[in-house]
């Protein structure tokens, strides 16, 4: 495939390790000038290290995507830097299901679920909109979920701040066509990425496995436990059970190494037999 990566101004939010990482590193890899995007200084310092240690290009920027200041002067500075922006990851997320009843105990954390998540993203897409505009041309990867595409027992709060993902992505797309990209990636679990340390309630889960819960319980079990038969683990196998973050990554490169006139615009990625029943 041809790289149309190369030399592109990349800035990835939550870039700090894992999924963001990943997408960091790929995309530096293939010749983009990187902007890393975290609240975690110290990772940021080690997804940096690990793109120049390499040859690539890459600085990082401390900032809370919940502060719209503070992603204003991440734009800022990427500009400052390299004299455009054209992709901006919105990746930082986090993942605290919890049932209605659990309120008590995930108010706090659905009132940052709503903060990172909604609003992180909206706060992404102003922070470089103008300059996007201004250049003509740029792409904003949004990251989704499955839990935005139906409602779900379990997944009220989550769910919201994803299907708000896909209302933003698709309302900007319409407003910026011939202009800037929009590309909403919506995976199913990704066991890999870190999210589920944010679940309150594990019991939260039976909503999106339904009738699959205690099949895909002890089949995830094998699967972390490393005890699972080599089909499930195969990601050349239908039965593939749970998404590699690494694979998962390698779709929103793909999403991204595109000329800029074809638009990847909407990208579900799930393993062939995750068992989720949305």
């Amino acid at each position: 495939m041809t790289n149309h990566v190369d030399g592109r101004v990349i800035i990835i939010t939550g870039a700090a390790g894992g999924f963001g990482r990943l997408v960091a590193e790929r995309t530096a890899a293939l010749g983009a000038r990187v902007v890393a995007v975290d609240v975690k200084e110290i990772g940021l310092r080690d997804t940096v290290g690990a793109i120049e240690s390499v040859g690539g290009t890459a600085m990082s920027i401390t900032a809370d995507v919940t502060s719209r200041s503070k992603m204003a002067d991440v734009a800022a500075r990427t500009v400052d830097r390299f004299g455009a922006i054209d992709v901006m990851v919105n990746n930082a997320g986090v993942m605290p299901l919890a049932l209605y009843a659990d309120h008590v105990a995930a108010a706090d954390a659905w009132d940052r679920c709503i903060d990172i998540n909604f609003k992180g993203v909206l706060h992404g897409i102003i922070a470089v909109y103008d300059q996007m505009i201004a250049q003509g041309r740029g792409q904003i990867v949004n990251i989704s979920s499955i839990y935005g595409n139906y409602p779900v027992a379990g997944a009220a709060v989550y769910g919201a701040t994803k299907a708000a993902v896909n209302v933003l992505s698709e309302s900007l797309r319409q407003e910026s066509q011939g202009r800037i990209k929009v590309t909403t990636i919506r995976p199913t679990g990704v066991p890999g990425t870190g999210l589920g340390e944010g679940v309150i309630n594990p019991a939260a889960f039976d909503g999106i496995l339904g009738a699959n819960r205690d099949a895909f319980m002890t089949t995830i079990g094998a699967v972390l436990t490393e005890t699972a038969e080599p089909a499930l683990t195969d990601p050349d196998s239908p039965r593939y059970f749970a998404l590699d973050p690494d694979l998962l990554a390698e779709q929103v490169v793909f999403a991204i190494n595109q000329p800029w006139g074809v638009s990847i615009s909407d990208l579900t990625v799930r393993a062939t037999g995750d068992g989720y029943v949305i």
